[in-house]
């Protein structure tokens, strides 16, 4: 592990800390008391009886922060052998993409209404806000949110591996075919 990967281990490791200390919650409307309505980031030993933690969108924060930390380690791996005319690679881009992509999608998730809110298997959706300007009687949609985050990370995977760096260790058969004939003429 090179300073930069130890840098970004460390900051990896204050985002989960900052994110620990002030982790989303829930509140109960008075209206009613099955439906928990999001309520925002609050300092969590000042808490009150009435919030409750979203543990669904506090792991997804902290899912997010690891594995925006471990693009990071790839970006910031030693590369000895690679000599290349480009100052980014294209797996090296898609890494930066997903990482940004994730943050955006964090930062504004889908809300639906509580008062739209059904017991059915999918859920209502109304629209993409800011997370730190919580709309009133809105709470996250995490089943959507946990969507977007898997396909994410399933079309960056799969991009990752198509822009991979092929392997010139193996020849095509026109340059098997050259080798052949040029030991052909020297031991000939």
């Amino acid at each position: 592990m090179n300073r930069n990967q130890a840098i970004a281990l460390a900051f990896a490791a204050g985002n989960i800390l900052l994110i620990m200390l002030f982790p989303p919650f829930d509140t109960y409307s008075i209206a009613n008391t099955k439906i928990p309505v999001f309520s925002g980031f609050e300092f969590y030993p000042r808490h009150t009886g009435s919030m409750v933690l979203n543990l669904s969108l506090l792991y997804l924060e902290i899912i997010v922060v690891l594995i925006n930390a471990c693009i990071a380690l790839l970006l910031l791996r030693d590369n000895k052998s690679v000599v290349t005319r480009r100052r980014i690679s294209m797996q090296n881009a898609t890494l930066i993409f997903v990482a940004i992509n994730l943050v955006v999608i964090l930062l504004f998730p889908p809300f639906e209404s509580v008062f739209a809110m059904t017991n059915a298997a999918l859920p209502t959706f109304e629209g993409f806000y800011f997370i730190f300007a919580r709309q009133a009687n809105h709470v996250v949609v995490t089943t959507i949110l946990y969507l977007e985050v898997i396909l994410v990370l399933v079309n960056g995977a799969l991009f990752w591996l198509i822009f991979r760096e092929r392997n010139r260790d193996t020849l095509s058969p026109e340059e098997a075919m050259k080798v052949m004939l040029a030991m052909r003429k020297r031991g000939g």
